[in-house]
């Protein structure tokens, strides 16, 4: 068993400890709360955005366009080529939330066809670095992308997989990421990103687009084709702007709850280790009295020895 002076040099180190882990939840609960304002403030434009392609949409149901659904040729799985833009952490202490995603594009790599990797975060990055194959190619990795999400950073990972995207290097991109659900709860999802589904536009008009109750005239100049071209790439900048912040926002709520968790973990072992520092205490100190106790009761006994020695010879 440890004696007390390793038992309070523990205490000690719990409570350093304890002192990191604090700090390090309010820092992220102060990151959350930034993150979550700035996407706010950015968040009407590009529901404007949305808007816009809905109603283009409605008025031209029937246009063909390699942004949507209806513009892609059909190839077989085999020959298909599929991006995926994975977004990861730069460090970890924030529970599952990396290997959730890691595990979920796995998931979908397992599919037939060509599969290339868009890589935000250095967690992520580390892990697939040693797992290409001719079926795996990491095409880009967006540094300092994960801890600092903002609009510019999404600009510059929508025009690379535009590019992509419209050189028909690509057929299909998907985004994985981490879901806020509630405060309390996140969830690793999907999405496919490009090409465009127009079943996700048409319910943005709701019961006014099923009805036709609309009624409106709008002129696009110089085409539909060219509206089309200027909007999307918008559109799919702040998508991905959208996926960098609640991504980010989901990293700093899994860390906050295993912060939470080590403090509370860290409380209990402080509980702990001072039950058994004071039982240490209270038997060394009962240990202590006793010899005390032993030593005063030898003493009489010797002194009552001499005593009645000294009498028989004065006898």
């Amino acid at each position: 068993m440890a004696n007390a002076r390793e038992i309070q040099n523990r205490i000690k180190s719990v409570n350093d400890t304890m002192k990191i882990t604090n700090a390090m939840y309010m820092i992220s609960s102060s990151k959350l709360q930034r993150a979550k304002k700035n996407y706010l403030n950015t968040l009407p434009y590009f529901e404007a955005l949305q808007d816009s392609i809905s109603r283009i949409l409605r008025h031209v149901p029937n246009m063909d366009h390699k942004y949507f659904d209806h513009g892609q040729k059909e190839k077989p799985e085999s020959e298909k080529k599929k991006g995926y833009i994975m977004v990861t952490a730069d460090k970890g202490l924030a529970g599952a939330y990396n290997h959730n995603v890691i595990k979920k594009v796995e998931e979908l790599m397992e599919s037939e066809g060509q599969h290339f990797l868009f890589i935000v975060g250095e967690v992520g990055r580390n892990y697939f670095k040693n797992k290409l194959n001719e079926n795996r190619h990491m095409v880009a990795h967006f540094h300092y992308t994960a801890q600092k999400p903002s609009m510019h950073r999404g600009r510059v990972i929508a025009e690379m997989i535009l590019d992509w995207y419209n050189r028909e290097a690509l057929d299909e991109v998907c985004v994985v990421f981490t879901q806020m659900v509630n405060s309390f709860t996140t969830e690793t999802t999907y999405k496919e990103l490009l090409p465009l589904k127009r079943e996700d536009f048409s319910k943005k008009l709701g019961s006014e687009m099923l009805t036709g109750v609309m009624q409106e005239e709008i002129l696009m100049y110089p085409s539909v084709e060219k509206v089309i071209e200027s909007v999307v790439p918008n559109y799919i900048a702040g998508f991905i702007y959208g996926v960098l912040v609640e991504s980010f926002c989901s990293e700093q709520n899994a860390r906050m709850m295993t912060m939470d968790a080590a403090n509370r973990n860290g409380e209990e072992l402080l509980k702990s280790l001072s039950i058994t520092y004071n039982r240490l205490r209270q038997a060394a100190i009962t240990q202590e009295i006793s010899e005390v106790v032993g030593g005063a009761k030898s003493l009489r006994l010797k002194k009552k020895k001499l005593q009645e020695s000294g009498g028989e010879k004065t006898t």
